[in-house]
């Protein structure tokens, strides 16, 4: 049994920075280009094992370059890559994203492969965590069985889309941020249906609502560089301590200094911090 199962997304960002966001119908010329590997899966899994959990990944990637550069990357963090399957003449999926001088970004979204998952292999773990670049359907009958288990889920629901209830009474905790939370008709609305939503709000923090009470965590001060990322690390490492026997508030406030250095890192796994790493954030914040 796993300390974490995610169930989730795995991508190559094609990251293209720039002095500015362009506006619609504008083209702004680019300062630099990289890859990383990405998608919302495979960062928070590897938030989780970074930080000391043990992480299973249950996925899909195209039979191509990227999905096995991907699946190797899992591997070496320790990660449990047995339920993230090769699939036939789809491509692995990709992610757009454009970053400004400031940290803020854009991101589009081609699923690929990940449009195929399934929850047919997901191996127990004390919390299952996963999110929305992959099909409701598979999440639902994922957090299903996992709760009839034991298990507790987690649910960030990203990129924001229409949660059936069906998913939500399966769901002890959601984590969106502010703007996904706006669209899912606002925190209060959430918290009426599932016991615990967490709303990150960037450098304003962390705003919990815990069965009827409502408390902040301050958010860590750091200079970002470039904030894709950092919302996963924020989750991975919040199911990592929740999956460790952390309580609601250490297990929050570790995530989100989690969060907060990842925005000090350009990328996405190249940003997502150990433990080492995250206990020294802490540390000077006292």
């Amino acid at each position: 049994m796993f300390d974490v199962t995610v169930l989730g997304s795995a991508n190559l960002d094609l990251v293209a920075s720039t002095s500015r966001l362009p506006h619609p119908g504008e083209t702004v010329v680019g300062r630099r280009y990289r890859e990383h590997a990405g998608g919302k899966g495979l960062n928070q899994a590897v938030a989780a094992a970074r930080v000391g959990a043990s992480v299973a990944l249950v996925g899909a990637v195209g039979d191509d370059e990227a999905g096995r550069r991907l699946r190797r990357l899992a591997a070496d963090e320790g990660i449990d890559v047995a339920g993230v399957e090769i699939v036939d003449g789809i491509p692995t999926g990709r992610a757009m994203i454009t970053v400004d001088a400031d940290g803020q970004n854009c991101i589009v979204v081609v699923p690929g492969a990940n449009a195929t998952v399934t929850a047919d292999r997901s191996p127990a773990a004390t919390v299952l965590l996963a999110q929305l670049e992959i099909p409701i359907a598979a999440v639902v009958r994922a957090f299903t069985a996992a709760r009839a288990a034991g298990s507790m889920t987690v649910l960030n629901p990203a990129p924001a889309a229409p949660l059936p209830g069906e998913l939500l009474a399966v769901t002890d905790l959601v984590v969106p941020n502010e703007h996904e939370a706006e669209l899912l008709g606002g925190a209060s609305a959430l918290s009426g249906r599932v016991d615990v939503v967490v709303v990150t709000r960037g450098a304003a923090g962390v705003t919990v609502h815990d069965r009827g009470e409502t408390w902040s965590e301050p958010a860590v001060a750091v200079t970002a560089v470039d904030t894709t990322g950092a919302g996963d690390a924020f989750c991975g490492v919040l199911a990592a301590r929740l999956a460790s026997g952390e309580g609601l508030s250490d297990a929050v406030r570790w995530a989100a200094a989690a969060g907060a250095h990842a925005s000090t890192v350009a990328g996405a796994v190249p940003s997502l911090p150990t433990a080492t790493q995250v206990r020294s954030l802490l540390g000077a914040t006292r």
